[in-house]
């Protein structure tokens, strides 16, 4: 393919598969979850936000270029932190904080689902060992990140009174992250999948990265709002069930 159809079909498969149509999104952005089922959301989500760095490192160490690396750092500090910048996993932490989790819980990810934590480690197993280039496409969903921010921002806040734009900041920050990095992301897969195989393999990561983000909700999905909630997994409380 040419550039610019490697670059659509990219764009095509990062749309089609998003998340965004899922039936646990259109729950929460629709204001048709109790907290408890929010708790659990975002204790899991949590899982998914604290292997992002771990997924960084992980890039960094596999790349020989200087440039990648200084790039790449940005992201590890935007997750962790640093200097003054609290970073995104505390802003995570301020929403579980706000939904009235216990910190030293979510920390410690006591309660996350099974499911969670097997398809979580399997996407840092993916990012180990597939050509780097692929690798590096997992993370092209970000193309669609910032308008989904936005609209999770302006949702949950008018659908659920007792969150906030303060509880909310983490989405808010990635309104500029997300397209720095997307943008960066892209540039490098389009420059560096010089064959035929490089652009099968880095449309195939993003196909994954796609089906591993449907698994966390479809894990949600059955626990939370059919009820089949796994022995040893949070357990939101009755009364909470009925807010």
């Amino acid at each position: 393919m040419t550039v610019n159809e490697f670059e659509a079909e990219l764009r095509k498969v990062a749309v089609e598969g998003y998340y965004d149509k899922h039936e646990f999104h259109k729950l929460l952005h629709g204001g048709k979850l109790n907290r408890g089922q929010l708790q659990a959301w975002a204790l899991n989500r949590y899982y998914f936000q604290a292997c992002a760095p771990r997924k960084d490192a992980t890039l960094i160490s596999r790349s020989g270029s200087r440039d990648f690396r200084r790039e790449w750092t940005l992201r590890l500090l935007d997750h962790d932190g640093f200097g003054q910048d609290e970073g995104g996993l505390e802003r995570w932490l301020k929403l579980t904080d706000g939904l009235g989790l216990a910190r030293n819980d979510v920390l410690a990810m006591r309660g996350v689902l099974p499911e969670t934590v097997k398809t979580v480690e399997g996407y840092l197993d993916y990012v180990r060992t597939k050509p780097f280039v692929a690798a590096v496409a997992t993370t092209l969903t970000e193309l669609l990140a910032p308008k989904l921010h936005r609209e999770r921002m302006t949702s949950m806040i008018d659908a659920y009174p007792f969150l906030d734009k303060e509880i909310l900041t983490y989405f808010k920050q990635r309104f500029t992250h997300a397209p720095r990095d997307a943008s960066f992301a892209l540039d490098y897969v389009k420059r560096n999948a010089c064959s035929r195989e490089d652009q099968v393999a880095c449309l195939a990561a993003v196909t994954y990265k796609c089906s591993m983000l449907t698994a966390l909700l479809d894990a949600l999905f059955d626990a939370y709002v059919r009820g089949n909630i796994p022995p040893g997994a949070f357990t939101p409380s009755l009364e909470l069930v009925k807010r």
